[in-house]
């Protein structure tokens, strides 16, 4: 009996994480094609990816005092943040936290991946940055990204997204705080590898 217990459980994540693309209620399809502002970086958030397509991926800007809430990255959409120029560090949220930091110069527009994979009970993410580097393993110069950009639709959030957002915000901050210790904990080159350059921005 438990053994069949198990396997349905299993099975069930497997259906969640495989299976159907559900886009989240919170955020709203635009047709506008962002531009960054003269004195911002444009950082658009891509999930290309169906695997997870059921479980959402919230993503934060956590550089001041507290978070800003950029928006849910559903599979198959993309997000488009207008943000201030230097040093941030990006957060997204599903069963886990993780992070990636970023150095971005106003005018330029730069990529980052949200990448599911398979987590205890549903998916867990990370963000990845896109290099402006032929040789990278993720890069704008790269067959793959021309196809990332055309199987994501542009979304944004709406009112009540805001309000997803304050009722969750608690358990948020606590999730931050666990998993930022283990951030904090990686080597420098584990770091490096998770970091989006000034130079990446086209």
């Amino acid at each position: 009996m438990r053994k069949t217990i198990a396997f349905l459980a299993a099975l069930s994540v497997l259906v969640t994480l495989g299976g159907c693309v559900a886009t989240s209620p919170y955020m709203t399809k635009t047709s506008i094609t962002p531009q960054p502002s003269a004195d911002k970086a444009l950082v658009i958030f891509m999930r290309p990816s169906r695997y997870g397509g059921g479980i959402q991926a919230s993503v934060y800007d956590t550089r001041g005092a507290s978070n800003e809430f950029i928006g849910i990255v559903s599979a198959k959409t993309k997000i488009a943040y207008q943000a201030g120029p230097g040093t941030h560090l990006f957060m997204v949220v599903g069963e886990n936290a993780d992070f990636m930091n970023a150095n971005l110069e106003a005018g330029k527009t730069y990529y980052v991946l949200v990448s599911p994979r398979m987590g205890m009970w549903k998916a867990r993410f990370s963000l990845l940055p896109i290099h402006d580097d032929v040789n990278a393993k993720y890069s704008l110069k790269s067959p793959d990204f021309a196809q990332w950009e055309q199987a994501t639709d542009f979304v944004q959030t709406s009112p009540a997204a805001t309000a997803w957002y304050n009722a969750h915000a608690a358990d948020i901050t606590a999730k931050q705080a666990d998993y930022l210790q283990k951030w904090n904990a990686a080597s420098a080159e584990q770091k490096a590898e998770l970091t989006l350059h000034a130079n990446d921005g086209t």
